[in-house]
């Protein structure tokens, strides 16, 4: 009877064979989806002070930089020629004392401004590396010839001053040079032909002041004709201020990597693999200057963005009328400029700046292969391995960091890059038990970081293909996943039966 019974029994399916049993302490599908979300949280933290690191070494580097430029000069911004003319002023003003209207008149001295009427300058820029321990930096010596050609307006007093008033006895050519410091010798200037001996001091505002200048007989009826050589050391940024009705420079340089910035781009430039060459022809007109200020330009106003320099529009400086009227000069608006940068090809701290960026896609891709193994091949990866492994990615960019700084960028990357995919391929291997996993996950980051690179050299695309690969990596993921019971402990039961 018992067969009998068991014979009546047809089932609707067929019987599956009984599966393993869950093991003791098995967690679900999602309770360890959460564990490894928590910790790959978690790890943001170590990330962002690895941010504080590069921080820090970057302002070491920037120290070192800036005692390289103690001793040799720093950023260097070249203004003028200008020849200045001391004129006398004669104000009335009106006051009252004691009830009644008191006219008093005062004479002060003032100078007048006049821009040449054509400026030609040929200029070479000699890069040099510099170290100071693991630090380097870009100097500069130039060398700046040129001519300019000044003309007495004859209509002179409609910008308010009379001839008669001027004090050409007195007259200056001016050269303004920002860090005077880095002036070499060699530096010289003639008028007319004749030489002329240079004096320290006496700059133009735009240029802080600082510069050097000389003294000119000259009488304003016949033209004049400067001829200068000036030579100066620097660091960073090169700018020229341009001054006059038509300015023209030619600048060359061996340094094969120039950046352009400033009010005015190049009308003619040629850079290849030895060097550039830049032309800028620049009229008043653009300048938006008269060639006679009765006040000097105040420096040029500057923007920085990132690793760039950029000026911003210029902004008249205002002197109060209390201190006009106690002799002080006005401003004659705001400098515009030219900025040249001889930049490294590889700045190594972007390079590395951005890389951290990516540090969460190296946590999550090798956190979702390890998941996969738990939950799919039924290997067991505990918390504790999940935060090793973690970790260890994190180690990653503090390796390229020390590294890069002693061996440049891209031996570091691989350096660093082949360590923590050797020591995560052997670890792997423990807590995967076995080799064929290891492997995988070795192949996995072997082409993350070799697609880190490329995100890394490929700055405009670097969005699309990251977010195109977040994308094929998703889809993978939920296509691997899409018969996991998450609540349960294992696949789903019709998915099982199918």
């Amino acid at each position: 009877m018992p067969q009998n019974s068991q014979a009546s029994q047809s089932p609707d399916k067929p019987s599956l064979p009984p599966g393993p049993p869950p093991r003791s302490g098995e967690r679900s599908p999602g309770v360890k989806l959460v564990i490894a979300v928590l910790i790959a949280v978690a790890l943001m933290v170590p990330l962002l002070m690895v941010y504080g690191l590069l921080w820090d070494r970057q302002q070491q580097a920037e120290t070192a930089q800036a005692s390289i430029g103690q001793g040799w000069g720093g950023q260097q911004t070249i203004g003028g020629p200008v020849i200045v003319i001391p004129y006398r002023s004669t104000e009335t003003t009106t006051v009252q004392e004691n009830g009644r209207d008191v006219t008093r008149t005062a004479t002060f001295i003032r100078n007048l401004y006049l821009s040449p009427q054509a400026n030609k300058a040929d200029v070479t820029i000699r890069p040099e590396k510099r170290r100071k321990a693991i630090y380097e930096t870009v100097v500069y010596e130039s060398q700046i010839s040129g001519s300019a050609d000044f003309v007495l307006p004859a209509d002179i007093a409609r910008y308010g001053v009379t001839r008669e008033a001027l004090m050409l006895d007195r007259a200056e050519v001016r050269l303004g040079i920002s860090d005077a410091r880095g002036l070499v010798d060699g530096n010289s200037l003639s008028v007319n032909g004749t030489p002329v001996a240079l004096q320290p001091g006496k700059g133009l505002a735009s240029t802080g002041n600082s510069g050097t200048f000389a003294f000119v007989d000259w009488t304003g009826a016949a033209p004049l004709k400067i001829d200068y050589r000036i030579g100066v050391r620097g660091l960073g940024d090169f700018k020229l201020i341009p001054r006059g009705v038509d300015t023209r420079w030619t600048v060359k340089s061996s340094w094969p990597n120039p950046s352009f910035g400033g009010d005015f781009l190049p009308a003619k430039r040629s850079v290849t693999g030895s060097g550039f060459t830049a032309t800028y022809a620049i009229p008043n007109l653009a300048l938006g200057q008269a060639q006679v200020l009765t006040g000097d330009l105040s420096p040029p106003v500057q923007t920085n963005y990132a690793n760039g320099t950029r000026y911003a529009d210029p902004v008249a400086v205002e002197v109060s009328a209390a201190a006009d009227n106690a002799g002080a000069e006005s401003s004659g608006g705001t400098a515009k400029a030219v900025a040249i940068s001889l930049v490294e090809p590889v700045d190594l701290y972007s390079q590395v700046d951005r890389s951290i960026k990516y540090g969460f896609l190296f946590i999550g891709f090798t956190f979702v292969a390890f998941l996969m193994f738990d939950i799919i091949a039924g290997a067991r990866v505990a918390a504790a391995e999940y935060l090793l492994t973690g970790v260890a990615l994190v180690l990653f960019f503090v390796l390229l960091l020390a590294f890069a700084e002693v061996i440049g960028f891209t031996p570091a990357y691989m350096l660093a890059s082949a360590g923590i995919i050797g020591l995560l391929t052997f670890y792997s291997a423990a807590v995967l038990k076995s080799w064929k996993r290891a492997r995988f996950l070795a192949a996995m980051l072997i082409g993350l970081y070799a697609l880190l690179y490329v995100l890394l050299n490929l700055e405009a695309y670097s969005l699309l293909i990251g977010s195109v690969l977040m994308f094929f990596a998703l889809a993978g993921v939920m296509y691997m996943t899409r018969n996991i019971d998450w609540g349960g402990l294992g696949k789903k039961e019709g998915a099982v039966a199918a």
